[in-house]
């Protein structure tokens, strides 16, 4: 049984839903079934987290960020205010062939306010995504992307300052 957990009153929490130690769910936040929390997360207000969405340990997702069916975000990872991640490439409100496109976010990522990230790429390890980005492709680790659609602008450390090359971030 999971320690410490705070559950805002008003937040609706599907009982299949697994959250872990220390991890706080605040005002109007929603998370569908049989999702995974790690511990030590903070799920902030009018946060969205689609039924089987898995978050890694010590993540931080701050208000009205949405999550679709299909992600996956591993631990250390911080989503800005309203960023949104997609799970349909071809979106139609009718679709009886409709597969979901998985999203991995690899550990230590950082995804800026406002971000899109549409479905079926990886994030790599401690990348950032710039603040209203539009994420297309794979992010490569230690990227920092930038722009719609976001590309490589330079690469970071592990703390997000700019590095020269790629071989000094780690």
């Amino acid at each position: 049984m999971a320690n410490n957990i705070f559950i805002h009153p008003s937040a609706n929490v599907a009982p299949s839903a697994q959250i872990g130690d220390n991890t706080k769910i605040w005002i109007n936040s929603q998370i569908r079934e049989n999702t995974r929390i790690g511990a030590n997360c903070i799920i902030s207000k009018d946060t969205y987290l689609d039924f089987d969405v898995v978050l890694g340990d010590n993540c931080k997702l701050q208000n009205g960020v949405s999550v679709y069916h299909g992600v996956t975000i591993e631990e250390d990872v911080f989503v800005g205010p309203y960023a949104v991640f997609t799970n349909d490439k071809v979106p139609r409100a009718f679709n009886a062939d409709w597969q979901v496109t998985p999203t991995v976010v690899k550990r230590g990522a950082s995804i800026g306010a406002n971000a899109t990230i549409v479905c079926g790429v990886t994030l790599g390890e401690y990348c950032m995504v710039a603040a209203g980005s539009v994420v297309t492709k794979d992010v490569e680790p230690y990227s920092l992307v930038v722009g719609n659609p976001a590309r490589h602008y330079s690469y970071v450390d592990k703390m997000g300052n700019k590095v020269a090359r790629k071989e000094d971030a780690k």
